[in-house]
């Protein structure tokens, strides 16, 4: 008696390279935060983790781009050192230097600009996304972090609202020049898009 045995893919090839982009995008995101200059007192150290933030909704669209730096928050709450100054666990992200709230805004991010570029959830090719659209879309990631990062570094570190505002107004034009170099290098074809 012969046995007949079909394969069936559970996961489509889009699918599995989609997610394998979102490792990559975690796995750089990790990388960038690396880059970072502790900073004195209670300001949060300045990193080049928003370029993932960037990348992921540039380059995966809202829903891989939010698995991304889902998987990136993750990891590091999970323990391992990928938070700028190799910081990582659950205390870090919840009061930590107050900066957990930048992290989550990284992720929803991340989503915003992904929504706004991509105009839907699967990713469309960013060809047809003017640069424009491109840099609203990343600044309304930078809103959206600032709008989570701010309350929360206040709640943690005890600082009123304004006075933590204040803090951090100067990381604004720095995050905003992020931004155009993130466009450029996406523009410029230097990383492989989705």
């Amino acid at each position: 008696m012969s046995q007949q045995h079909e394969s069936v893919d559970l996961v489509g090839d889009e699918t599995a390279g989609y997610f394998a982009r979102a490792v990559l995008i975690a796995a750089l995101t990790a990388a960038l935060a690396q880059v970072s200059i502790p900073l004195p007192g209670t300001l949060p150290p300045f990193s080049l983790q928003p370029f993932g933030m960037f990348f992921a909704g540039l380059l995966l669209g809202p829903l891989w781009g939010g698995l991304a730096l889902a998987l990136y928050v993750l990891v590091g709450v999970a323990g391992a050192p990928v938070f700028s100054n190799g910081n990582a666990g659950p205390g870090y992200v919840l009061v930590g230097q107050g900066t957990g709230g930048f992290l989550i805004g990284f992720l929803v991010g991340a989503v915003v600009s992904g929504a706004v570029v991509h105009r839907g959830v699967e990713p469309r090719d960013l060809g047809d996304a003017s640069v424009p659209v491109q840099i609203a879309g990343l600044f309304a990631a930078v809103v959206v972090v600032y709008a989570i990062g701010v309350p929360w570094l206040s709640a943690v570190t005890g600082l009123p609202l304004p006075r933590a505002a204040a803090v951090m107004a100067p990381y604004v034009p720095l995050d905003l020049l992020k931004l155009g170099v993130a466009v450029a290098i996406v523009e410029g074809g230097h990383l492989v898009r989705g």
